[in-house]
């Protein structure tokens, strides 16, 4: 007989245990953007609920925002990094194919020997590493995950598109997850649909802007680098027809009705797009909304647990509540949960 195989040890339940945001020093309202993209502060409110946005400075990095959310997180939870065992950390803004931001992020926090690793699924990535980093937990693969969703974005927009450029923003969020006497994460809800690849893309690969950089050396002429595109109709479309399905799976899957909802924290993609949820899911009037979009944009990875964070903070709802969180966004893809909200230093 060969000798067994050791097993982990699993836990049964898992919470979020500590929240954290960081959120750039600039902000920029919609009349310092407006001319660029032919546009105006009505029309953009109209269309998305924006006022403004905040795009980093040189030295609010993928890394150091990051570093300064999860400071936060770990301090609401009452731990220490050394307590951390993985750092999964989502972003689809990382201007490096390596290493991942997530291992600088560790060393950076002075954790040694952690397991850490990025996650790329666009503005449902934060709801993917949570699912990644509570299935962890309950494994017992690790007791307490540092779960991280940060954005540059304002390094891949083009200024003058009108579609774009008002939307996007930069930011981070994270929390602290670990092991609960009751739970607190419910199953992930989640897929994706390739066919919409479409929608949300980065206009061109870097082997095809490679290729057109060496022609135009060759040549005397120019290139233009790559920048993040999006169809704006085709994202709506696609949003206030599937993710009704995504919601109500989320809640079945965690026993949950939307009676028993105190807070609805969607991805803060659109605000035509949260109203339009609200209406379908027949959300009660006592449920908490988060619109964080207002000012702060669409900070895509990041933009849940900030939006979280803005509705602790601002007392909208208070740590222990139940909420439905939702991210959604390029793959097309989607997670959702229903989680009890964290404490927040």
């Amino acid at each position: 007989m060969p000798a067994p195989i050791a097993t982990a040890n699993p836990v049964t339940h898992t919470a979020l245990l500590g929240l954290g945001a960081y959120r750039p020093r600039r902000v920029v309202p919609n009349a310092e953007i407006v001319d660029a993209i032919n546009s105006s502060d009505e029309w953009i409110q109209t269309r998305s609920g924006i006022k403004a946005r905040g795009w980093a400075d040189g030295d609010e990095t993928i890394v150091s925002m990051s570093v300064a959310a999860s400071r936060d997180a770990l301090a609401a939870a009452g731990l220490e990094a050394a307590q951390i065992d993985a750092v999964v950390l989502a972003t689809s803004s990382q201007m490096v194919l390596g290493p991942s931001a997530g291992a600088v992020v560790a060393t950076e926090l002075g954790m040694h020997d952690t397991a850490a690793y990025d996650i790329s699924a666009g503005c449902a990535g934060f709801c993917y590493a949570l699912g990644n980093a509570a299935s962890l937990v309950r494994a017992g693969q690790a007791r307490h995950v540092l779960v991280i969703g940060v954005e540059r974005l304002s390094d891949l927009l083009d200024p003058t598109d009108r579609t774009c450029a008002f939307i996007f923003a930069d930011g981070a969020g994270a929390v602290v997850v670990g092991p609960a006497d009751a739970e607190g994460i419910g199953p992930v809800a989640w897929g994706s649909d390739g066919t919409q690849t479409e929608a949300i893309k980065q206009d061109k690969d870097f082997k095809q802007y490679f290729a057109e950089v060496a022609a135009a050396e060759a040549s005397g002429g120019s290139t233009e680098r790559p920048y993040i595109r999006m169809n704006g109709a085709a994202v709506f479309r696609w949003a206030v027809t599937f993710l009704e399905k995504a919601c109500r799976d989320a809640l079945e899957k965690s026993g949950i009705t939307a009676e028993d909802l105190d807070a609805f924290v969607p991805h803060q993609a659109n605000s035509r797009i949260t109203d339009a949820l609200i209406r379908t899911l027949g959300l009660p009037d006592t449920v908490a909304v988060a619109r964080d979009i207002v000012e702060t944009g669409n900070t895509s990875a990041a933009s849940i647990p900030m939006a979280m964070e803005q509705l602790l903070r601002s007392g909208g709802a208070k740590p222990g509540d139940t909420a439905l969180l939702l991210g959604f966004g390029a793959g097309l893809a989607y997670a959702g949960q229903v989680v009890r909200l964290p404490a927040i230093a």
